[in-house]
């Protein structure tokens, strides 16, 4: 088993690239969400999965250890195969998968090519009790804020409930109120007007 390649990044086009490891080239599927690679000719590290079925061999790599065992987590569900997991890795980070499938999202989840709203209540049915959420609960997210809008004295969950009615689903709007420094201590009015610029930008 391959756990990662260090080598020259080669060569690279969407979804893919290929890394020199002393003189042996290695090609694999990535995901792409627009961030920054090293560019060609610099030292990469990649971490590894090798995909084995009957007809194919496939090497999925990632810039993290997160990144992979997320993917792997993906695949894991019935259903899913590894192009959906890349998809899905390709279209959100591993800290908004987390937030979209404990605030069972499945808006944010469907954006994902090739995976629909049924997709998507699965993947979060069977993900919510694999994924690690300990980062979220850190930044002082847990599943509660999601359950219900029903304390109006709280600012936080009047701000998440204005967001979703103007359209944000419920991780993009807790995502973007979460960014707001000191946020439990602002009115409703003022978070609103931060967090709208944190979706912003």
């Amino acid at each position: 088993m391959i756990s990662y390649i260090k080598g020259i990044l080669e060569d690279m086009s969407p979804g893919m690239v290929v890394v020199d490891n002393h003189g042996i080239g290695y090609q694999m599927m990535v995901p792409m969400r627009g961030e920054s690679f090293p560019k060609i000719g610099q030292e990469i590290k990649i971490y590894t999965h090798m995909h084995v079925r009957e007809d194919d061999v496939s090497l999925f790599g990632f810039l993290s250890k997160e990144e992979k065992e997320a993917f792997e987590l993906l695949i894991g569900v019935n259903g899913i195969g590894p192009k959906v997991g890349l998809s899905v890795l390709s279209t959100l980070s591993v800290y908004e998968l987390k937030m979209a499938v404990i605030s069972e999202d499945v808006k944010t989840i469907s954006k994902t090519p090739g995976l629909g709203p049924k997709g998507a209540k699965k993947l979060i049915l069977e993900l919510k009790d694999k994924l690690s959420f300990e980062e979220l609960e850190e930044d002082g997210v847990g599943a509660e804020i999601f359950d219900t809008f029903a304390d109006s004295s709280d600012s936080v969950m009047i701000t998440i409930e204005g967001l979703v009615s103007l359209g944000y689903s419920k991780s993009e709007a807790a995502i973007a109120v979460n960014k707001v420094e000191d946020a439990k201590d602002l009115t409703p009015e003022e978070l609103l007007k931060k967090a709208l610029k944190n979706i912003m930008i």
